[in-house]
């Protein structure tokens, strides 16, 4: 309830925020391509300015979220190797413990060691 509480507090004045910008920079912007000719460009868009932003920040944010992915294959790469370690360990715990869990049984006519028997007492 709590968490919930804090992100109405959060997100209700930053959608307030992106609204109003959206709202007062309406105007059309035109968006080149072209280095070389900026009178009569190759390619050229012409898109409102909140849109321009939006476009600029969604790219940022993709580009920033593959560069931290890339950035972190050696952890996931490292997390794959130790798991498969972890199952090997658990595999060989499990096949240890299946033939060193019966206790030997001593054969039941066995005789005694000469070392065991207690001599009858002396009258």
């Amino acid at each position: 309830m709590f968490r919930k509480i804090v992100a109405a507090i959060v997100l209700v004045p930053l959608v307030v925020l992106i609204v109003g910008f959206a709202v007062t920079n309406r105007q059309a912007v035109t968006i080149s391509f072209d280095p070389f000719s900026s009178i009569n460009p190759a390619y050229a868009v012409t898109l409102p300015l909140f849109v321009t932003l939006f476009i600029v920040l969604i790219l940022g944010v993709l580009i920033g979220g593959f560069a931290s992915w890339i950035r972190q294959g050696k952890w996931r790469r490292a997390a794959r190797r130790l798991d498969a370690d972890i199952h090997a360990v658990r595999d060989e715990l499990h096949t240890l413990r299946q033939h060193h869990t019966a206790p030997p049984n001593p054969p039941a006519h066995a005789e005694p060691s000469a070392q065991l028997v207690i001599p009858p007492p002396v009258a």
